[in-house]
């Protein structure tokens, strides 16, 4: 595994970054062997050590909050597997109509596949499919695609409830599903569109890049050439993990270490079918 790479490899990502970077501690030690009179910045080194803990504690915190997130979506998506096939058995055993069954069914894979379009670029309709309680054109006219499935869900619910065909108890145990639906969803929505403070990143950044154009100065004295590998190294374990936070902060993409919301949806939609249909 170690020496496998990944198209989310870091090492990709940064490649002409630590080349350009190699170059340059390679011309800045050039010229400190052709002026040894150059060597103003030999004792800098333990400044470098005192900023690297400092980096190292911001890092772990940058890290820690993008993993928080990345955590929280991950538990939101695992309830809401439970919660599908708990709202898909209740109908079942509630109601049990052929017809009415399958349009629940259709409905909450539907609204499953809207909800993981809506948290990255948008619900694609064409993705959704016929047959459900809701009405595709009217949705694709709707600027909250899984807020009018679940809408339509509980207009149903309300009708079976008016008809007789479930009780007051069981009309609530279907809203607490549906309740749940719309927690869910709004929970992804805070992970999604709620960033990590614009500043605090942008400082961090600098100081990475603030430290790591120093640390040849500090290095080549006692390292001579040397310093090209140690160097470029610490700027790619830095630059990593930065790098690893941003991807990691926004959960529900494509990415390689993004929640596989794909295949939770599709799970969903496999379970829900064999329970209603």
């Amino acid at each position: 595994m170690i020496f496998q790479f990944h198209k989310s490899d870091t090492l990709r990502q940064m490649i002409w970054v630590l080349l350009l970077f190699a170059a340059y501690t390679t011309v800045l030690v050039w010229a400190e062997n052709q002026f040894p009179d150059m060597h103003y910045f030999s004792k800098t080194i333990t400044i470098h050590s005192l900023l690297g803990f400092v980096i190292g504690l911001l890092l772990v915190f940058r890290t820690n909050t993008a993993y928080d997130k990345w955590w929280e979506g991950r538990i939101h998506w695992g309830a809401l597997v439970n919660y599908t096939r708990s709202f898909a058995m209740k109908i079942k055993a509630y109601v049990d109509d052929k017809e009415d069954d399958k349009e629940f069914a259709v409905s909450i894979s539907n609204f499953v596949i809207a909800l993981k379009e809506h948290l990255r670029e948008g619900t694609k309709i064409e993705e959704l499919a016929d047959g459900g309680l809701e009405d595709i054109e009217k949705l694709k006219q709707a600027e909250h695609a899984p807020n009018m499935i679940v809408l339509k869900m509980h207009e149903k619910v309300q009708e079976y409830h008016r008809d007789g065909k479930i009780n007051g108890e069981q009309l609530i145990n279907l809203n607490k599903d549906l309740e749940s639906f719309m927690n869910i969803l709004g929970a992804c929505e805070r992970i999604r569109f709620t960033p990590i403070p614009y500043s605090y990143i942008m400082f961090l950044k600098k100081f990475i890049f603030t430290y790591t154009l120093t640390l040849p100065l500090g290095l080549s004295y006692d390292f001579n050439y040397w310093t090209v590998p140690i160097a470029t190294f610490v700027l790619y374990i830095f630059g990593s993990l930065e790098l690893l936070a941003e991807e990691i902060e926004e959960p529900f993409g494509l990415d390689n270490n993004d929640i596989s919301t794909n295949e939770l949806s599709e799970k969903i939609k496999k379970n829900v079918y064999e329970i209603l249909v």
